[in-house]
């Protein structure tokens, strides 16, 4: 068996008590109460339970919030001390072909009703994560977030809903059986968000479940929603399906497919285009993912019947019909991520939509990348989460207690995105270590305590720009992140005329927080090392003979 199947025992077996290993894999079921349809561990839409078993654990420390990017003190090596060394992706990351290595054993040996599992890649998670329900697109196998199950499962408890090739369950179905367990969630623990991620039809899917559950905290984070369907280049096949002779059929389905499994073959082409260079390795990933989207593509082409094809898109239609005449009733916390290159639908079109028709709504789009968003290599869901500040455990953000600081790959790329200003600045750290009675100025930053809390105050010479070396620098020195407190402005969204021009997910993902008198007691309290400019805009934007002069008020204000 596969390193990416599901678990399997025999009806009313316990996974609990007495399992051998070879009857385990890479997947931990959602334990469900049985009506003994059969020797997976299944959930009917009737009947859910509200524990997860776990089948394989591990134990890990969630990083600290309070300045720290390591839980010891001064006797812990400095991960990022030698930018070199900081690694370019997260460790463990599963790619594209483990994706379809695992799809492939999904649809080709399925059956029964759409169930839950929970990978086993997820089980180091913190005891007060909240439940992240991933809701799949029209394929169904629930395997849409595999290459980020591991750091995912750090911050989340992780269900995935399956639903077989050939289960033909409805739309209002799939919605009572996510709403069914949402309900059973929120009884057990009220407090406690549920985030349903939603990809395609599972889009159309949260946002009709939320619609239906107002009272409970959701939060949706929807990848190129399936809302789009009338105006989707899958619209006109559905009546062509129900017309065409079976001898036609063929063609029609691999017109579909090849809009959905293309996307490898056209990014290596585009590379091509644009006249980049290739390097021995890359070539040789892209042309492992291309072979196994092929094989892929024949495991697909072999369960996709014409009347299953045509359930699949009578289902995106009734799905996506059904989440627009609700739209009006959602309340709930939404986040868009739309993809400028996706073949099925006019995603970024709709987000522009949908973000005008939700309340509170939030929309991060991506130019170059496709339909399938979550299977790139560019794209890190958490990542994502944390610059757009959209992680909680409770009922409302803390800037301070919900914040997680970044990884070393995480860092490094925000490090290598503004290394040319670091060369341009060319900046010079100088400290006062504690040798003898009044110390001694010494270059660097060995002098600066390792412990917090500690207020560090600035003043704007270069429009705040000077803040970009002084914040990378005490991680690389002294394994300090330094928590900025800044003006509200940077945390909102420049729009203009209609195109996103300034985002704050950056300054958001290494730790600034709005500038405020709560804000500041809860870094301080948490003991972080924090950072002040009091100048304000005015310091930033010197006039004419105003260089060098403080701008900080003479009276007391949000501090």
């Amino acid at each position: 068996m596969a390193a990416t199947g599901v678990c399997a025992f025999a009806t009313g077996y316990s996974p609990v008590s007495g399992q051998s290993p070879e009857m385990m894999t890479s997947f931990r079921p959602i334990l469900m109460k049985q009506n003994r349809i059969g020797a997976l561990a299944v959930s009917t839409l009737s009947e859910q339970a509200s524990t997860a078993t776990k089948l394989k654990s591990t134990t890990s420390t969630l990083p600290q919030s309070n300045g720290k990017f390591q839980e010891q003190e001064a006797t812990t090596r400095n991960v990022y001390a030698n930018m070199d060394e900081l690694p370019e992706e997260e460790e463990g990351r599963k790619t594209l072909m483990d994706f379809f290595e695992a799809c492939k054993e999904f649809i080709g040996s399925d059956g029964g009703p759409p169930r839950w599992f929970s990978p086993l890649e997820c089980g180091c998670r913190a005891p007060d994560s909240p439940l992240l329900l991933f809701l799949p697109g029209i394929d169904g196998t629930g395997l849409g977030l595999l290459m980020h199950h591991q750091k995912l499962g750090k911050i989340f408890d992780i269900w995935c809903l399956h639903i077989p090739a050939k289960d033909r369950t409805s739309f209002t179905g799939l919605v009572q059986l996510v709403e069914s367990t949402i309900r059973s969630e929120y009884s057990r623990s009220p407090n406690r968000p549920i985030y349903l991620v939603g990809e395609s039809l599972g889009g159309c899917l949260a946002l009709a479940v939320s619609n239906r559950n107002p009272d409970i905290d959701l939060l949706l984070i929807l990848s190129n929603p399936a809302t789009s369907f009338v105006k989707s280049q899958l619209k006109p096949l559905l009546p062509l399906l129900q017309s065409i002779p079976d001898e036609f059929f063929l063609l029609a389905r691999n017109s579909m497919l090849s809009l959905t499994t293309g996307d490898h073959l056209r990014m290596l082409m585009d590379n091509v285009m644009k006249g980049i260079p290739l390097g021995q390795s890359v070539i040789g990933k892209l042309s492992q993912d291309i072979f196994a989207a092929s094989s892929y593509f024949s495991v697909l082409v072999e369960i996709l019947p014409k009347e299953l094809l045509e359930w699949k898109l009578q289902m995106l239609k009734s799905a996506s019909a059904y989440a627009n005449s609700r739209l009006h009733a959602t309340k709930a916390e939404v986040l868009l991520l739309c993809s400028g290159r996706d073949q099925l639908f006019p995603s970024q079109e709709e987000g522009e939509r949908l973000r005008h028709a939700l309340p509170n709504c939030e929309i991060r789009k991506f130019d170059e990348s496709h339909h399938f968003l979550f299977l790139e290599d560019g794209i890190d869901l958490v990542t994502i989460i944390k610059g757009t500040s959209f992680y909680r455990r409770g009922k409302y953000h803390d800037c301070v207690s919900d914040y997680m600081p970044p990884t070393p790959a995480e860092f490094k790329k925000l490090y290598d995105s503004k290394r040319w200003l670091n060369a341009a600045l060319s900046p010079v750290m100088l400290s006062t270590t504690k040798d003898g009675k009044d110390g001694k100025v010494a270059k660097g930053l060995a002098g600066v305590p390792l412990q917090g809390p500690i207020l560090y105050v600035g003043y704007h010479t270069l429009v705040g720009l000077e803040v970009i070396p002084l914040v990378s620098e005490f991680p690389t020195q002294r394994n300090i992140l330094l928590r900025g407190i800044a003006h509200p402005m940077l945390f909102e969204r420049l729009i203009e005329a209609g195109y996103l021009m300034y985002q704050p997910d950056s300054i958001q993902l290494m730790g600034a927080v709005p500038v405020s008198g709560t804000n500041f007691y809860k870094l301080v309290s948490s003991k972080s090392h924090s950072l002040l400019f009091p100048g304000g805009l005015g310091e930033a934007l010197h006039r004419k003979g105003e260089a060098y002069n403080l701008f900080w008020p003479e009276k007391s204000e949000s501090l």
